[in-house]
């Protein structure tokens, strides 16, 4: 399944030529297409430092806790903005690299160590506890058949209200 991808290939390759071989402001560029400024600029980041296949769309990756933790630190150490981190260390998008640098601040390491996916199986432990071991007494057979039957009953009274509801309706 391929993922879906906002802009082709072709017009971030024709905004990037804009920009480098007419010699357009990104600026400019941005108002003639109609798409935000830093889309171009880290278009062009790209395409300058991998050539045009850093303009391909990606799958989605999953990296490691120490690559992690290597961007991190090279934002620190070096000052380097979002755009510079992503374009070094080709991440395709600065909000991954923000993601990576706010949950080790607030987490430490731990913080970037992969994560469970998917939802959490929370009902499995309810379901096979209600089915009890020991067979049930006489007495305990007649309540439950007791109580089967009143709920039918009760079923019944209201289907019959129901039917009867439909055939004389209130004006």
């Amino acid at each position: 399944m391929e993922r879906k991808v906002k802009y082709d290939y072709a017009f971030k390759l024709e905004c990037v030529e804009l920009v480098l071989k007419k010699h357009y402001t990104d600026g400019y560029v941005s108002k003639l297409k109609q798409i935000p400024r830093w889309n171009i600029r880290k278009w062009v980041s790209f395409y300058k430092t991998y050539g045009e296949i850093g303009l391909l769309p990606r799958m989605n990756q999953s990296y490691s806790s120490e690559f992690k933790l290597k961007v991190v630190t090279a934002i620190e150490k070096e000052s380097l903005s979002l755009l510079r981190a992503s374009v070094r260390f080709n991440i395709p998008d600065i909000s991954i690299v923000l993601k990576w640098k706010k949950d080790f601040a607030n987490f430490g390491i731990k913080g970037l160590e992969p994560k469970q996916k998917g939802r959490p199986i929370s009902m499995s432990d309810k379901r096979k506890k209600s089915k009890p071991n020991k067979p049930l007494t006489r007495e305990e057979e007649l309540l439950k058949e007791n109580e089967r039957l009143r709920c039918e009953n009760e079923l019944l009274k209201k289907l019959q209200a129901l039917i009867q509801a439909r055939r004389n309706p209130k004006p």
